[in-house]
């Protein structure tokens, strides 16, 4: 199936082969024809399958002819997705020469810029859900006349810290507003979010069961809670990786881990929420022109960012829950390359690497360090 049996404007097939995409991927398939239909969609597919694109190219051929003012609002848990999400539709409008426009509205951000740049009627808006209500109540985006509202990582925009705001938006749309959500994980507690605000949801899951791609190699060390950043650096030493992410669950440990590494002389950075926004864009920046080999980032901070050619991915803090391990280690290994993920694990953290071989049907091999190189701990597995 190509891009033209799916029904989309020539402009937009023309603009998507400069860009080298010609064959839609899986979830882009089943979703396009079902959105341009109106339908309300809860949609899961594995980590880099192509959400953003699957969600964008039905909502441009709906936006034609292209008219000013604001018809969708993408609703994103963190900055760094928004901008990426941007830069989608930035890349899509040039290259297909389509007159649609989007614009990022965020929390923590100067509001009255934002207010400016509305003025301008973007058809797309893109934000945290806390500003974009903030911008409804001040009837700067008006919310009558929103045609679909997406939800991009939908199962962490409907959990505790996010759900009230994203219902709170929704509410304020119209009745028949198209409600669309994109996940990588569908789970129960989700589910049941998704269905309080939703009116009788088409969902499609890409697989049956969520897979990790099996070009990804998994690994993982035993040590003792307090040397865990020691081993760390001495997988580093061992494989030089070219660009690798370390993920840390607790952001106060974020600093800390990387003024050691930038002790010892490793080029590391590290992205959170209290970093500004422009320092935030310089790491990024740097990481993704292979800059900074070693990006270190909480889930919720590098929730939504895709680089190319990411060879490693360490999990100093094991993941909260196995879909969390999906994420993070859907990062490497992309287009069919090989990746590698590394966890570094005390003796009681050992259930969860269990936890996540069983739910995933993978195999995570214990190693160590022996004389700068590693080498499977044959004694430990024994």
């Amino acid at each position: 199936m190509d891009f033209k049996e799916l029904g989309l404007d020539n402009a937009v097939i023309e603009g998507l082969k400069k860009e080298g995409i010609r064959i839609p991927t899986g979830v882009q398939q089943v979703v396009i024809r079902p959105i341009m239909e109106k339908k309300d969609l809860i949609a899961q597919s594995e980590t880099g399958s192509g959400k953003t694109l699957a969600y964008l190219l039905p909502v441009y051929q709906m936006l034609l002819p292209a008219e000013k003012g604001i018809k969708i609002l993408v609703l994103v848990p963190t900055h760094e997705l928004a901008l990426q999400v941007q830069r989608q539709v930035e890349s899509l409008s040039g290259n297909s020469g389509l007159d649609i426009a989007s614009t990022v509205v965020l929390g923590n951000v100067n509001i009255n810029r934002q207010i400016e740049k509305l003025r301008e009627k973007p058809q797309i808006v893109i934000g945290t859900p806390g500003r974009i209500l903030e911008l409804i109540k001040k009837k700067k985006i008006p919310a009558h006349l929103i045609k679909t509202v997406i939800v991009d990582e939908a199962d962490k925009m409907l959990d505790k810290d996010n759900k009230e705001d994203v219902k709170a938006v929704i509410k304020c749309c119209m009745r028949d507003t198209q409600l669309l959500m994109f996940s990588a994980s569908l789970g129960k507690d989700m589910l049941v979010e998704a269905a309080l605000i939703s009116k009788e949801p088409e969902i499609i899951r890409v697989s049956e069961k969520v897979r990790i791609p099996e070009n990804i190699s998994h690994i993982c060390f035993l040590v003792e809670r307090r040397e865990k950043i020691e081993l760390l650096r001495k997988i580093v030493t061992s494989i030089k990786p070219a660009k690798a992410m370390v993920f840390i669950n607790n952001p106060a440990d974020i600093e800390e881990l990387t003024g050691k590494l930038k002790f010892h002389h490793y080029n590391a950075e590290c992205i959170h929420g209290g970093k500004t926004k422009e320092e935030r864009k310089k790491v990024i920046q740097d990481f993704r022109l292979g800059k900074l080999p070693l990006l270190i980032a909480t889930d919720i901070a590098a929730r939504g960012l895709h680089f190319e050619d990411v060879t490693a991915v360490f999990h100093v803090s094991i993941p909260e829950t196995p879909s969390d391990y999906l994420h993070r280690a859907g990062r490497t290994g992309r287009n069919n390359k090989k990746g590698l993920s590394i966890s570094v694990v005390t003796k009681s953290e050992m259930k969860r690497i269990k936890d996540i071989e069983k739910e995933y049907g993978i195999k995570i091999t214990l190693m160590k360090m022996d004389h700068g190189k590693m080498q499977p701990d044959t004694q430990m597995e024994g």
